[in-house]
């Protein structure tokens, strides 16, 4: 796409991910049977498509079958079926394999896989059926004609740190369109902005969230069998975190580890990438990496909230799909199927919107009456109260979980609220008990063999950004993070970031101030989520900025 001034299609759709890509695919196949020729176009942030892309990820198949009805599954590239699936207690010192799953987390017919590799699969699917897909592009702001969406605009490049304007300076390209698609996956820059501005989520729960982070292993053979599946609950995690491991075995002797840690924990010192490490040292994970060697780093946000989270979907002209709706049910922890299934609904009500030629809110509210007869609500609904439940501490969680379970996910008390993230973390006055570097003091020295410190991983993500351009991680209003996040909380993005981004640098008289290394950013947004006080906006970088990954 060359960076003309304007360009207009009918359908833009903003994410190469799971979510845009099925949107693409299942559009372009309706009106190819309705006889309809519309432009459907779509751009991606990162360098190419799957470059900004991770999950575990553990994927129910069933969808693919029906998003590409006459493809073979043998031919999508997922990496294995499950052969074995257990959960596992961790402690300090040991393991216990349960002898049965947790309501919910079964995975018998399921497949493990690379998202980053499905998705590159998925482009080339979209563009054999007319999808125009361009790669690199970073879209950073939404169009407006009469306070409706009429598009979005590519950032402007050739601008310095200050904000000027270079020789090399290139305006972005605005891109007119009857319809937008918003699918950014979590914590989209622009879905945040047009949530916020049609106060899409008034009378909803504030979205939470969790942090995954990854690594990816080459291991000796016979350290694990492809689909042997393994979550992990408990160690390194006391009973106020939530989350936990995975270990997933893949072909070609490798294995994807993981740690994933719900974002409502008190503890402004706890970092989630340095728990991860911990976890690798416990004996029943450390197994199965023993003479391995690392071969890719990643970390993601997942929005956590469920059914009483979602936003409103639709505003004229305009719909939101994937991650950046939502779609994640707890307590399975999966949101790929679901994110595919609403990108069909999307195009459903995409094509019927092109062909009355009529892109009204009272027209799209077609996608959200489709939600509700879906997979979707039939996913979410039942769980509805599962994840605010947790947010009081594993005990309190447990016996709101064993209570819905009863109820049909009604449980005891009604639809349970919760809080934004950033309103749980505790100043370093009011938190009780051992803080995060407290507990872990001596398991912190990372050996750069099984465990490693966040410089290091950052390597492997394959991160890069442009050095000349404004830092797209953005510190609100300097006085109050001085006076708030770093006085009173103790600067915990050095803590909650997974890739160094922020750093606490104090001088020779004792004064502190952040200093921030936008270069190394994961592009995971936890700094947008968890930053108390509202304290650090995330937004997008120039496009091609950023992780590069190819099987995460």
């Amino acid at each position: 796409m060359s960076n003309a001034e304007t360009v207009s299609t009918d359908v833009l759709i903003i994410g190469g991910g799971p979510s845009g890509l099925a949107t693409a695919i299942h559009l372009a196949d309706i009106l190819k049977q309705n006889g309809l020729s519309k432009r459907i176009l779509l751009v991606e942030k990162g360098n190419s498509i799957g470059s900004h892309i991770m999950s575990g990820a553990v994927i129910k198949t069933d969808v693919f079958k029906k998003l590409l009805p006459d493809v073979e599954l043998e031919e999508i590239p997922f990496n294995t079926k499950v052969t074995r699936d257990k959960t596992v207690l961790l402690n300090k010192n040991g393991s216990l394999e349960l002898p049965f799953h947790i309501p919910y987390m079964s995975n018998k017919g399921n497949y493990v896989a690379s998202l980053s590799q499905i998705c590159k699969y998925l482009a080339k699917k979209a563009e054999e059926k007319g999808v125009e897909i361009y790669s690199g592009f970073a879209v950073d702001e939404i169009l407006y004609q009469n306070a409706k969406v009429i598009g979005a605009k590519t950032i402007d490049t050739g601008v310095d740190h200050h904000g000027n304007q270079m020789d090399n300076f290139q305006a972005g390209s605005k891109i007119e369109a009857k319809l937008t698609i918003f699918a950014e996956g979590t914590r989209g820059s622009l879905a945040k902005k047009l949530i916020e501005k049609y106060q899409l989520d008034k009378d909803k729960n504030p979205q939470i969230y969790s942090l995954g982070v990854k690594e990816l292993w080459s291991v000796p053979e016979g350290n694990i069998k492809p689909g042997e599946v393994y979550h992990t609950m408990g160690y390194p995690l006391n009973m106020k975190e939530f989350g936990g491991g995975f270990i997933y075995g893949l072909k070609d002797n490798k294995v994807a580890v993981g740690l994933v840690v719900g974002l409502d924990y008190e503890d402004p010192t706890f970092d989630v990438h340095d728990a991860f490490q911990i976890w690798k040292t416990n004996s029943y994970v450390s197994k199965f990496l023993k003479g391995g060697k690392l071969v890719e780093y990643g970390a993601k946000t997942l929005p956590e909230g469920g059914f009483y989270s979602i936003p409103k979907l639709f505003v004229d002209n305009a719909l939101i799909v994937g991650d950046s709706a939502g779609f994640v049910a707890m307590p399975a922890l999966k949101g790929i199927h679901l994110a595919i299934t609403s990108g069909m609904l999307a195009a459903q009500t995409v094509a019927k919107a092109l062909k009355k030629n009529d892109f009204s809110a009272n027209t799209l509210s077609e996608y959200d009456k489709l939600i509700n007869n879906s997979l979707i609500y039939k996913e979410l609904y039942p769980v509805r109260n599962v994840r605010q439940g947790f947010s009081k501490g594993l005990l309190v969680g447990g016996i709101n979980f064993g209570t819905l379970l009863i109820t049909s996910g009604a449980g005891f008390f009604g639809r349970l609220k919760s809080k934004p993230d950033k309103d749980t973390t505790k100043t370093l006055k009011e938190f009780k008990g051992k803080t995060f570097k407290e507990r872990f003091e001596k398991k912190l020295d990372f050996d750069k063999v099984l465990t490693f410190d966040k410089v290091t991983d950052v390597y492997f993500s394959g991160v890069n950004h442009d050095e000349q351009q404004v830092p797209h991680v953005k510190i609100n209003n300097p006085d109050s993070f001085q006076k708030i996040n770093i006085q009173q909380y103790g600067a915990p993005c050095q803590f909650f970031c997974s890739s160094e981004v922020y750093e606490l640098h104090t001088d020779k008289n004792g004064h502190q101030e952040l200093r921030i290394h936008a270069e190394n950013c994961m592009h995971c947004k936890t700094c947008d989520i968890k930053s108390p006080a509202d304290g650090i906006t995330w937004s997008v970088p120039n496009g091609g900025n950023g992780p590069d990954f190819q099987n995460m």
